[in-house]
């Protein structure tokens, strides 16, 4: 902090600002209130309302509404029939989720590298880590930019794999046209407070096949079923019910469904935000040598959960750690999504290293994830492109 005098003394906001908020009205506050004098707090209609409106904003035949993004993620590789044996391909470039899904199962998780500019998995990556063993490539869309879909859906079907889109950040995105949803075997969504749309938790796995839909609902509670089609038995009558798998209690309840029906409502509005406030940064940091910014496919219409600002230390005198310090120092709260997942020490001690995906690698080192949410005003915006400025200018070599 003694180094804010080498640029100039004063920060260029008297309070902080964090990378990520979540933003809730008077109608999300009323809806919650009106839930909770409900007779069903959990297991109750609001949960197929919730599913129901997903599907019409997605497009998507079924959808299974969970308790988090995590939630999804497994039951999806469960439905897939991932198990003892089979591999998983996934980026690193991730929250840890997206690959500890795998192990859930018992699979092994295989890293394949990213696309340098978008950030995304490579398909090409893919395509030299897949063998006989893939069961599943789980496809992150990585800061809400959907992944190269039509390229990526070719090889599963190729090689039988089926494709799990972890779109925990990109609802809201359409590729080709399309809603983030509709498109891969499997999609899933995540609710947590700072992305696009919240429920405080909570996540989905949408599908348009009933097979899927089906192990879905199963696997998200207990693996117990009402369902005859499932039933080994004869029942013995309306209470009867069995457990004919392993699953979770993955439930999640009508209050958080209905505080994210209410943040649905409000969608477009967040999303057209988010891309305004992303179109001012591009056209502030793109012009700057020193700094890289994430490039997007053009079949990628964006709802922007991260925005991430690459930093390019053979152009400057600091390194990222150092850049991140002195946003700090500017009242500018930034974060780094994400640590690579194969250097965590879980990982390490499953026998994973550096050196698997190097681009992946090399951007971990260089980026950081500016504060991006609805709420941001102008003047916020400003604040954050002001304090990057501030520090280029007095950090070039």
């Amino acid at each position: 902090m003694e180094k804010l005098a080498f640029f100039g003394g004063t920060p260029v906001r008297d309070t902080k600002i964090y990378y990520g908020h979540q933003y809730i009205d008077d109608a999300d506050v009323a809806a919650v209130a009106g839930m909770l004098k409900d007779d069903a707090l959990t297991c109750g209609p609001k949960i197929a309302e919730l599913e129901k409106c997903l599907c019409e904003i997605t497009g998507a035949k079924y959808a299974v509404a969970v308790n988090s993004g995590t939630a999804a993620l497994h039951i999806a590789c469960q439905a897939a029939g991932v198990s003892e044996g089979d591999e998983v391909i996934t980026t690193p470039i991730t929250f840890a989720a997206s690959a500890n899904c795998a192990l859930y199962c018992g699979a092994k998780p295989v890293f394949a590298d990213i696309n340098e500019r978008t950030y995304n998995i490579d398909p090409a990556s893919v395509s030299e880590k897949m063998t006989e063993k893939t069961k599943a490539v789980v496809a992150v869309d990585y800061t809400g930019q959907a992944v190269e879909l039509d390229p990526l859906m070719k090889l599963c079907r190729e090689k039988g794999a089926v494709l799990i889109e972890d779109a925990a950040h990109s609802i809201g995105t359409k590729y080709a046209g399309r809603p983030i949803g509709s498109i891969a075997d499997m999609t899933t969504f995540s609710f947590h407070p700072v992305k696009t749309v919240t429920g405080g938790e909570g996540g989905a796995v949408l599908t348009n096949e009933e097979a899927y839909y089906k192990k879905l609902l199963l696997y998200r509670t207990h693996g117990i079923t009402k369902d005859v089609s499932f039933m080994e038995k004869k029942p013995e009558g309306p209470w009867y019910y069995e457990q004919v798998a392993l699953g979770m209690n993955y439930r999640i309840t009508d209050i958080q469904a209905a505080l994210i029906l209410s943040q649905l409502d409000k969608l477009d509005r967040f999303s057209e935000r988010r891309k305004q406030i992303v179109a001012r940064y591009n056209e502030a940091f793109s012009k700057m040598h020193e700094l890289a910014v994430q490039e997007e496919i053009p079949e990628s219409d964006t709802t922007r959960h991260l925005y991430i600002l690459r930093i390019k230390p053979e152009m400057l005198t600091i390194d990222r750690r150092a850049f991140f310090d002195y946003m700090a120092a500017e009242n500018i709260c930034c974060n780094v999504h994400y640590i690579p997942v194969y250097y965590h020490p879980y990982y390490e001690k499953l026998g994973y290293g550096k050196g698997i995906c190097p681009k992946a690698e090399k951007l971990y080192e260089e980026m950081m994830s500016l504060p991006l949410y609805y709420a941001m005003t102008d003047e916020d915006v400003e604040n954050v492109i002001s304090a990057v400025k501030k520090i280029v200018a007095n950090c070039r070599k």
